[in-house]
């Protein structure tokens, strides 16, 4: 009869075997999925780049239409107290 320890270790060291050789295309593999992930995030930065961009701008032309509205507002009170 087979011992119980024997029974547990024989697959178990086969796993290992297996894994071990693997262990290269697994390699490869998590390599693909780092540079996969770095394409991510230099994108995703790129985004964020593009988007306060879009955000300043619109700041700026608000901030233009801020001062035009004014001064029209200016110029219309002007009117109105000659009458």
């Amino acid at each position: 009869m087979v011992e119980p320890d024997n029974l547990v270790l024989s697959p178990l060291r086969e796993i290992r075997a297996d894994m071990t050789g693997m262990r290269g295309e697994m390699a490869a593999g998590f390599r693909a999925v780092e540079a996969r992930i770095a394409a991510l995030d230099i994108k995703i930065d790129n985004v964020k780049q593009a988007a306060f961009g879009e955000s300043v701008l619109g700041r700026y032309a608000a901030a233009e239409v801020e001062e035009r509205l004014a001064e029209i507002e200016r110029r219309l009170a002007a009117l109105e107290t000659r009458s």
